[in-house]
């Protein structure tokens, strides 16, 4: 089993930035692509950003592209989303997921098997 944990979340105003932490601990993940979901009060769950297991490959969502930049380091088993510029619309729980025995980046929270606990990110205008 995995057992992934968030850390980084805030409240930052509008133009700031904040990096979000996920470490994984019980069976590695560092094989198995991994990403950033947010949901916000009263929205279906959706994806920000994915990587692939070495992370040459990555997905961002059209909504964080230029801004939010994905990473992982698997020899500390840890995936990073630096946030930049941050706007009052990417207010939302953020969560971490990592797939299952699949190295290719995925958009779909029905793709990952393994979620975190969740890190709220508060933007303030």
């Amino acid at each position: 089993q995995v057992q992934l944990v968030e850390s980084g979340g805030g409240l930052v105003q509008a133009g700031g930035s904040l990096r979000l932490s996920c470490t994984a601990s019980g069976r590695t993940v560092s094989s198995n692509a991994m990403g950033w979901f947010r949901q916000a009060p009263g929205k279906e769950r959706e994806v920000v950003a994915a990587i692939s297991w070495r992370g040459s490959s990555t997905y961002y969502a059209d909504s964080v592209k230029g801004r939010f930049f994905i990473s992982r380091d698997n020899a500390k088993n840890t995936m990073y989303l630096q946030m930049n510029s941050l706007k009052p619309e990417d207010t939302a729980v953020y969560y971490c997921a990592g797939r299952r025995s699949s190295p290719f980046v995925a958009v779909r929270p029905m793709e990952y098997a393994y979620w975190g606990q969740g890190t709220q990110v508060s933007v303030s205008s």
